[in-house]
């Protein structure tokens, strides 16, 4: 085994390096949403065993929803990367390319076991470059390509060190290949088929045995005339420990998918679901296909489902002829691979291993796949191409006549690959950019006009992604995904008559049920967020709230696992007023998934609106365990523990809250929050500090201003106070609270009674009942010395109040003054307590349920996107003023009102002249 030295490795890595720079620009796109963005099985606050019990995109290997393919150890490279740049996707980029000139290293080492040195690095060079791995290394999700061969191809070098020098077994590299073996297929599934290449190695190479060999060896032990040859046996030892680890790991793969394959459609891969001969013929012509991409990568495309190869119906179809071309080329090369004993035949059988075996599983010969042709898995199929190229290359370039016009060829060959190369991750900048690039290479894929759609509308551009959601609709009329994704632009659009219509076209194209079947396994289980999406619409309107449960009950109905319909059916009974139902809901949704932070969550809220605030708190700390940094169960909780009125439970309030704005900095509400919470503790300053943060957040934050002019006039800033309540009722003219606050500053600071007459007459505009302003009013009345007016004042606001003593009280007083003939100052002052009552206006609690991803108002499940990765729900925080008053609120009440009480003594001994 000839070595590989430091200036090939330069070389390598340098046109890798070359190659793939820019990728480094690109972001997260496709799959990279779900295996990335969406995937919890990244981040720290996930148990590691975890990894090993989810699939690649985090989702359970128990469910059924899983996709089945196990691959923990890539995962974990993902999660390395997350702890170093959490979401920055040029770390995931970089560890990528990193990986790809690793494994062009290594098969330049393989490649020195078949060509020479020479060929060995032009191979790599054509496997360094090739456009076809864009895919596997630009795409994140590539990775469990590039990590699965790495220790493929370790795997393959260390069984080629299993053979002694006498054709003795050495059992180290034999123990080490396997263990290598279990580790790529941790990485990838296909990692599993090294174990047939050394298997051919084995027979062919190292033993340089024929076909002829073979038969002529079995036919005489058969006939009884030899004996099977003593290194024949060896061999025969070696290959049974390898087949019998295969097995093994086998058996262990299939238990951890629970004995299930995959659920998939027939838009994923339509020629699976045809009938015979449709689907033999069309999968046979796919081998031809994927061969062509690798012989001419000038059209590629990121998704090659649905529409993109039509299916082949008929033995009269033109691209059977592809078909037979090249089972008979392969048939050819495979004859003479195994029929001679040359070195060239050795090569061209190692190159043929490489091509064909790790290309199995993807080839639906044993299980259908969820794609048609996925240019990711030719990544290891193209080390045998790169090698059959450069071996020909070699054949070629030994003759002097060709020998200058192979050159030429070889390096316009790899100057045009790199080049292709170079500008194809440009495509992997954006989701945009991806599928517009696969629009231009083939317009029959539904999910490619749907994908566009889905970047247009994460962009808010919703009339151009209506569009090519139509379009989806047109190239396939009976794709249920894409008429959702009409309908949702539509309701985001405004039109909920056409939004409607589409989600009843998309229902009427599910599946109808059939006795004695599973229904669930018929469709995929996004399709029943049809179910959710139009129960999400029709609520909007009070009078089909009972339409929408109908649906909610028919998803859950059709699949009893289905959670996210019991998240959304809970959400619409809490709107129904119907919080036990909703309990129940929610508690049916955590038996499915008790490891779910937003469940608890919402089964928080609903104990809220049951008046239960200790089961609620409970439910918020159970949230709060599973996912500490749950933004609305920090907020939430740290105001049902502020309500409470329980000194000891402030500290954690205000540290919950501290973490709240640590994840929300611009949410206005966290610090008005911290600031009620200040004021309760009496910390002014620090009160203060608060609410003017909120104030700056949210200039118009009406809570926050109200309790700020609050604070500043129950500490003898009364005239600071002013200036903030002019800005309040800039913003809420017919704020009563701030105008009656207003009213009594003007009245007992500034001495402005015509001020203060305007804001008592503005609360009697907009309420005559409101006692405190018809109180204050007579208040001024009576300071213009008009007693007569103030007389009857007192007497219309008795009448609106006749248990307040103190309004009995002031009558008494004028009615003296006006029998009395002499009018005696100081005059009669408006009492604070008359002005505002209570310490403080507290916002009302921002109530607000989780759905499956995204902040949510109470529960509100977005409408689902079919074939795109995120679900987007967006909510708002409540800063409404609320009558509900604490028990310390009530207490400060009573104490505010002794005090005016008190005061009022004062003023009759002066209007008494005492």
């Amino acid at each position: 085994m000839a070595n590989i030295n430091l200036k090939e490795i330069t070389l390598i890595v340098g046109v890798v390096t070359a190659c793939y720079w820019n990728s480094l620009f690109c972001g997260f796109v496709f799959d990279d949403v779900s295996a990335i963005l969406d995937n919890k099985d990244l981040h720290p606050s996930t148990p590691l065993k975890t990894l090993f019990q989810n699939d690649f995109w985090g989702t359970p290997m128990s469910e059924e929803r899983s996709h089945k393919s196990y691959r923990p150890l890539t995962v974990l490279t993902f999660r390395l990367n997350y702890l170093l740049s959490e979401l920055k996707p040029m770390s995931y980029h970089l560890l990528n390319m990193i990986f790809h000139a690793v494994v062009s290293v290594i098969f330049l080492k393989v490649c020195k076991l078949f060509l020479g040195n020479k060929s060995s690095v032009i191979a790599s060079l054509l496997f360094a470059v090739h456009p076809i791995h864009t895919e596997a290394v630009t795409g994140v999700v590539g990775r469990a390509e590039l990590l699965s061969s790495i220790f493929f191809l370790a795997a393959f070098l260390s069984y080629t060190r299993s053979k002694g020098p006498d054709n003795s077994i050495i059992w180290t590299p034999i123990a080490l290949t396997v263990f290598l073996v279990a580790v790529a297929t941790l990485c990838k599934e296909q990692g599993i088929t090294v174990v047939g290449i050394c298997c051919v190695y084995e027979v062919f190479i190292a033993q340089g045995y024929t076909l002829p060999l073979l038969c002529t060896t079995a036919g005489q032990f058969l006939r009884g005339k030899g004996s099977i040859p003593f290194s024949m046996l060896q061999t025969l030892v070696k290959l049974i420990v390898l087949m019998f680890s295969t097995l093994l790991l086998v058996v262990i793969r299939v238990q951890v998918i629970q004995s299930q394959l995959p659920v998939f459609t027939r838009f994923d891969n339509p020629a699976a679901v045809s009938p015979t001969p449709t689907r033999q013929l069309t999968f046979n012509y796919l081998l031809p296909v994927n061969a062509w991409l690798l012989l001419n990568p000038s059209e590629l495309c990121c998704d090659w489902t649905m529409g993109t190869i039509p299916l082949i119906e008929s033995l009269l179809d033109i691209r059977n002829l592809a078909t037979f071309t090249f089972f008979c080329f392969l048939g050819m090369l495979g004859v003479f691979s195994i029929r001679y004993s040359g070195d060239s035949s050795k090569t061209v059988l190692m190159a043929l291993c490489l091509m064909a075996l790790p290309f199995i599983p993807a080839s639906n010969l044993f299980f259908p796949v969820g794609f048609v042709v996925a240019e990711r898995v030719l990544y290891v199929p193209s080390m045998g191409f790169c090698i059959l190229v450069a071996h020909g290359w070699q054949k070629i370039s030994t003759k002097s006549v060709f020998k200058k016009l192979s050159w030429i060829c070889l390096s316009m060959v790899i100057l045009t690959h790199s080049l292709k190369t170079f500008h194809r991750n440009w495509d992997w900048e954006s989701e945009y950019t991806l599928f517009m690039s696969a629009l231009k290479v083939n317009k029959n894929n539904a999910k490619l006009w749907n994908n566009v759609g889905h970047a247009l509308e994460n962009e808010k551009n919703f009339e151009r992604a209506l569009k090519y959601f139509l379009q989806a609709t047109h190239v396939q009329p009976d794709d249920i995904g894409a008429h959702m994704n009409v309908g949702r632009t539509y309701k985001n659009l405004n039109r909920t008559k056409e939004a409607e219509e589409s989600y009843m076209m998309a229902k009427s194209l599910m599946p109808q049920i059939i006795p004695g079947k599973k229904y669930a396994a018929r469709i995929a289980p996004n399709h029943l967020n049809v179910y959710i999406n139009l129960a999400n619409l029709i609520r909007a309107n009070e009078s089909r709230l009972e339409e929408a449960d109908q649906l909610y009950r028919q998803a859950i109905s059709m699949r009893p696992d289905f959670k996210q319909a019991y998240i959304s059916r809970g959400e619409l009974l809490l709107k129904m007023n119907k919080p036990l139902k909703a309990k129940e809901a929610y508690l049916k949704a955590l038996e499915l998934d008790r490891n779910n932070a937003d469940l608890w969550y919402n089964l928080a809220i609903v104990h809220i609106e049951l008046k239960e605030p200790n089961e609620a708190l409970k439910n918020f700390n159970r949230a709060l365990e599973l996912n500490p940094k749950h933004k609305l169960a920090l907020f939430n909780s740290a105001i049902v523990m502020q309500e409470s009125g329980e000194v000891k439970l402030r500290p954690e309030a205000r540290k919950r809250l501290l973490s709240y704005i640590n994840e929300e900095p611009l949410d206005a509400n966290g610090y008005f929050n911290l600031g009620m919470l200040a004021m309760d503790d009496k910390k002014d300053n620090e009160a203060e500090i608060w609410m003017k943060k909120a104030i700056k957040l949210q200039a118009d934050f009406r809570s926050a201003l109200f309790n700020l002019a609050l604070l500043y006039s129950q500490t003898a800033k009364e005239l600071k106070a002013l200036p903030i309540l002019e800005e309040l009722l800039r913003y809420y003219p017919d704020h009563i609270k701030g105008l009656i606050l207003k009213g009594d500053i003007l009245m007992n600071q500034k001495k402005d009674i015509l001020g203060a007459k305007k804001c008592f007459e503005r609360i009697l505009e907009m309420d005559p009942s409101n006692v405190q302003g018809k109180h204050n009013l007579c208040v001024v009345y009576f300071e213009e010395k008009d007693l007569l007016k103030a007389e009857r004042c007192l007497l219309e606001t008795l009448a609106l109040a006749p248990h307040e003593e103190y309004i009995q009280r002031h009558l008494n007083i004028v009615r003296d003054k006006i029998s009395s003939s002499s009018f005696i100052e100081p005059i009669f002052p408006t009492s604070k307590i008359s002005s505002v009552e209570g310490k403080k206006i507290p916002t009302e609690s921002v109530k607000e349920i989780r759905g499956e991803s995204r902040q949510t108002q109470i529960v509100k499940t977005s409408d689902n996107k079919s074939q795109s990765k995120s679900n987007k729900q967006l909510g708002k925080n409540g800063d409404e003023e609320t009558p509900h008053k604490t028990t310390k609120d009530i207490k400060e009440i009573e104490k505010k009102r002794v005090a005016a009480l008190k005061r009022l003594e004062e003023i009759e001994r002066i209007l008494n002249g005492e």
